[in-house]
């Protein structure tokens, strides 16, 4: 990035250089697709009305164009030599990471005039990382570089995320660490012990020198202990770590190659940017999504409009005939008196001027756009797709949006007749006021100010207009799941507009509390009101996400909905996808309750509604399924949630966190409306640290998720039309809600079955390996002499053992796909890590130790008996370790086998030709004389122990005797205590064997009739 060429301005001419040598106060020109090098103050563009369209995807994720205009006074330098001309002195605030906000003032010098003072907003700042585009170049200034730019100081880095799988590795980990440290001090203290004795610790064959008898006896103490911490230390899994780091990586293509996550209609599939979490996806016990573009489509069309009570929706027939254009407009109602003609038309006028859209006549203009009926060439651009569906929609009710040129906004009517509205003051929508206005000059010289914005800060100011009937509207549109605007005017004299304009200037140029001052004033300005009417535009649900939030209830799931829209749009959306149902009844913890009610009131009563059947509800009903029960839902808002995050003035830090955190346990879905970004990473973190600490998932699609999907466990973003931030920021990547079902139900659930049989099974066989050899100090004089050769020490784990468990850990299906997506209940029986809790680790280690015993002593006492081959040799200790470790290989891969419950080639092959490798491998270890050993105390070992049959005898009886109590434990728990996925697997196993029994009655019967 420091390397990028740029243009400089100097002394009227084009220079170019370094990015890294661009200094504050440097004129820099960006061409079209380039992207601005530094933070700079716009001063002026090709275009006439010295405008220009941006891209910030690479900041917000918006991949939406965004408008910026020149400064007035500085719109007209086209050229090198003006800029260069250019006397001018900025004054701004300090580097700030917001990036909507900025603050500054510019004075311009004329000859030896005062100079001229222009307010700097944030839509005067072109940002570092912006892309310019459909504007052939302009000029800025910079003005913050570096680090001091405001991308540099978005800068985050992503905390490190630790599935629960990885956490139970390491706390297992420390056990088996202690149990090595253990088994070192013992075998040092013993071997002490047993040396005490005369003789045993200088036999007549083994005299010490002088030298080794003054030895310290504390160091020849330590020295003996670390002896056996490497003799012993492979009982420390180390392979188990470079497994499962390469199960994750190769487990997670399978999400990426899943045909059924791939969406035809974008041509995108999944993506995943992490595999450290692949398991954690069967883990999840709360979804937070978004609403808009998640588990809509983000897909804005408009529907209808009110005005002065009459409504009318656009049509392309009307009265029975196919109006040109495809233009129309159906009336629900009686046609409005003249008067109310006129309010109509200027309701129309008002959504055609009273907005930021920009029109492009091109058809080849990159990023979302809409193309308007009426023109073919035209093509809508803003960064809204609400304001885009209006003009477009307001365009098939006879008003067309041409353009806005030199500050005049140009429309057409439905006379054909082209109108010119000069364009005066344009007062910014912001999410706290949840409007904006516009003040314009018709031709023949009248001011109006029109504003829209939501019914809650349209309503209170409004003075005149049938507010009932609008509101009655509104409220039934908001039900219905339609996202509702209203739209207000007034008429400004002169006078008016030249006290607005006062006002305004003097709050533009302020440097210090600038947005107060703006609110204030606009506060001022839009007031008394008169109301014309309000529109209804549709955001379409997804496909199948009301089957993917019912399927993920019932696998005990609990799902909330965090999103900005008003809490009518927000609760329809919620009962269209079923996360509220008709026996739900629903507990409000809105601003509006809290205001008739203190909050401690509220509290404490919605927890005594909902705690009255605590006593019933189980984990079971979490989901909101049961008919029987009572299901509750609740509804709260972003300035509630506010109040309950705040601390008490007492200093207390529970504040009311808890009981929010237990009213929210007994409700089966919640619905968290009018949320800012940061409040919802708040929710996120505080379910996160509560005193459960569930595994938390997050999905949505734009930059306002961001912050909740770094917050949760689990991260997913969905490839929308709200840009890529939040796919980038998240751990996996969807094209649809809808595929978040399979991720979870199937993925997720395999994923956890795999791994967690990986770890359990890399400690279990480590026993086996290191608990005999333990053992054998009892019986060799504590002298850490090994019981198996140095070649069976280093490939047991890197060889022998490792490829089946890799290849169960990549291919397992102990339930099939479709009985997954089909009962989502099976997703309970790994919840809360269940298979890898201290009870099964427990399990697991206490088998390993049994196994140990029965390969030791199983082949001690099996040599004491018979201690001569046929040909009259005696068995040494290498026979003996040998014959331990066949029998431990044998048993610790059949114990997989048995484990094993979906059988490919691929398994058969690695199993079974694991077992032939060790064979084939022990008979040319010890069949060869190798040049390059020092050592042949292994040559015909194995062939020797192979001929003899009480060798074979003990294989057999050995192996069989370790795998019994295995087998017992899962005869006897599937019948007494079978689980809903034995269930299902014993159900699938008998429905297999009876298609496989009529398969061959009618085959028979076939072949008798013939």
């Amino acid at each position: 990035m420091n390397q990028c060429p740029v243009h400089f301005i100097q002394h009227g001419k084009l220079v170019r250089k370094q990015s890294r040598k661009l200094r504050v106060g440097d004129i820099v020109m960006v061409k079209e697709d380039e992207t601005f090098p530094c933070d700079l103050i716009f001063l002026s563009s090709n275009r006439g009305d010295g405008t220009c369209h941006v891209t910030t995807a690479s900041l917000d994720g918006e991949s939406s164009h965004k408008t910026h205009y020149a400064v007035q006074d500085t719109k007209g330098f086209h050229t090198e030599e003006d800029i260069g001309g250019l006397h001018a002195t900025i004054e701004c605030e300090q580097p700030q990471p917001d990036l909507y906000k900025f603050v500054g003032r510019i004075n311009v010098y004329s000859d030896l005039n005062d100079p001229v003072v222009r307010p700097l907003g944030s839509e005067n700042l072109l940002l570092r990382g912006a892309t310019l585009k459909n504007t052939e170049k302009i000029f800025g200034v910079a003005i913050y570089t570096g680090m001091e730019t405001k991308m540099a100081l978005n800068y985050q880095s992503k905390s490190q995320k630790r599935s629960a799988v990885e956490k139970s590795m390491n706390a297992f980990l420390i056990v088996y660490l202690c149990i090595l440290i253990s088994k070192a001090l013992i075998n040092t203290v013993l071997k002490y012990v047993w040396q005490s004795e005369p003789f045993r610790d200088e036999p007549w064959y083994n005299q010490k020198t002088e030298s080794e008898r003054q030895r310290n006896l504390f160091l020849r103490a330590f020295t003996d202990f670390l002896a056996f911490m490497v003799l012993f230390n492979y009982i420390i899994p180390v392979s188990m770590y470079v497994t499962v780091e390469m199960q994750k990586f190769l487990g997670s293509y399978f999400i990426t190659w899943d045909e059924d996550m791939f969406d035809e209609e974008t041509g995108e599939g999944p993506l995943v940017n992490t595999s450290d979490l692949n398991e954690e996806l069967g883990q999840v016990e709360y979804i937070f999504t978004d609403k808009t573009g998640t588990l809509t489509e983000n897909n804005m069309e408009f529907k209808e409009c009110c005005i002065e009570g009459h409504v009318y929706v656009p049509h392309v027939i009307c009265n029975g005939q196919v109006l040109p254009e495809s233009s129309g407009i159906d009336m629900i109602d009686s046609s409005p008196s003249v008067n109310g003609r006129e309010r109509e038309e200027l309701f129309f006028r008002a959504l055609c001027l009273c907005h930021t859209v920009q029109v492009k006549d091109n058809d080849s203009v990159d990023g979302p756009r809409k193309s308007p009926d009426g023109g073919a060439s035209c093509v809508y651009i803003s960064s809204s797709p609400d304001e885009v569906a209006l003009v477009e929609g307001v365009q098939r009710l006879g008003f067309t949006y041409l353009r806005l040129k030199d500050n005049y906004m140009e429309l057409l009517n439905r006379e054909n007749h082209v109108e010119r509205f000069e364009l005066l003051e344009i007062l910014s929508f912001d999410s706290v006021r949840r409007r904006m206005s516009v003040i314009v000059k018709s031709a023949t010289g009248e001011i109006y100010l029109f504003c829209k914005g939501a019914d809650s800060s349209i309503f209170p100011r409004v003075i005149e207009g049938k507010v009932d009937q609008i509101r009655a509207r509104v409220e039934r549109n908001a039900v219905e799941g339609l996202r509702t605007l209203c739209v207000a005017y007034k008429r400004l004299i002169q006078e008016e507009y030249e006290g607005i304009c006062k006002l305004l200037q003097a709050a533009k140029v302020a440097l210090q509390d600038r947005e107060k001052k703006l609110a204030e004033a606009y506060e001022q300005i839009e007031k008394d009101l008169i109301l014309l009417g309000a529109t209804a535009v549709e955001d379409r649900l997804q496909e199948k996400a009301a089957d993917t939030i019912e399927a993920l209830q019932k696998a005990g799931i609990k799902v909330w909905v965090l999103t900005g829209d008003k809490m009518e749009t927000a609760a329809a959306t919620c009962y269209a996808c079923k996360l509220f149902r008709r026996n739900t009844q629903l507990l409000e913890l809105t601003t509006k309750r809290i205001e008739e009610q203190s909050l401690h009131d509220v509290l404490f009563e919605l927890s005594k509604t909902v705690l009255r059947h605590s006593g019933s509800l189980t984990r079971d009903n979490f989901s909101g399924l049961s008919a029987d029960m009572q299901d509750y839902g609740l509804i709260i808002d972003g300035a509630a949630l506010s109040l309950i995050m705040k601390p008490r003035e007492d200093g207390s830090s529970s504040n009311y966190r808890e009981l929010f955190l237990e009213i929210c346990r007994s409700c089966s879905a919640v619905l968290c409306c009018r949320m800012a970004p940061l409040q919802k990473a708040q929710i996120v973190k505080l379910i996160k640290f509560s005193k459960e600490h569930p595994i938390t998932l997050a999905v949505g699609d734009g930059a306002n998720d961001v912050s909740m999907i770094l917050e949760a466990h689990v991260g997913i973003g969905v490839i929308g039309k709200e840009g890529r931030q939040a796919a980038r920021n998240s751990d996996y990547a969807i094209p649809k809600f809808k595929h978040l079902k399979k991720m979870l139900l199937v993925h997720g659930h395999f994923y956890y079955i795999r791994i967690s049989e990986l770890v359990q099974y890399f400690f279990y066989k480590n026993v086996c390996f290191i608990f005999p050899q333990f053992l054998y100090q009892f019986f060799c004089g504590f002298s850490q002499q090994t019981l198996y050769d140095t070649a069976y020490l280093t490939l047991y784990n890197i060889s022998f053992t490792s490829l089946p468990i890799l290849l169960y850990s990549l291919m397992e299906q102990h339930i099939g796909i479709d009985v997954l997506k089909r009962d989502p209940t099976l997703y309970r029986d790994v919840a809360k890590n269940a298979l890898l809790r201290w009870r099964v680790f427990i399990y697991w280690t206490l088998l390993g130790l049994f196994d140990a015993l029965v390969f030791f002593f199983g082949a001690y006492f099996m040599f004491e008996n018979t201690t001569v081959t046929s040909n009259g040799q005696i068995f040494g200790n290498w026979t003996f370790g040998t014959l331990v470790f066949t029998v431990m290989v044998f048993t610790v891969t059949l114990k997989l086998a048995l484990d094993t419950h979906y059988w490919t080639w691929i398994n058969h092959f690695v199993i079974w030709g694991s077992l032939l490798f060790y064979v084939v491998f022990s008979l040319l270890w010890g069949g060869v004389i190798w040049p390059f050993l020092n050592y042949q105390r292994m040559y015909y070992v194995f062939i020797q122990m192979l001929s003899s049959g009480p060798a074979w005898l003990a294989i057999v009886l050995l192996v069989t005797i370790s795998l019994l109590p295995d087998v017992l434990k899962k005869v006897l728990c599937r019948q007494l205590w079978p689980t809903a996925t034995e269930r299902v697997q014993t159900k699938s196993q008998c429905l297999s064997v009876e298609q496989s029994t009529i398969f061959m009655l009618s085959q028979t019967s076939s072949s008798l009739s013939f």
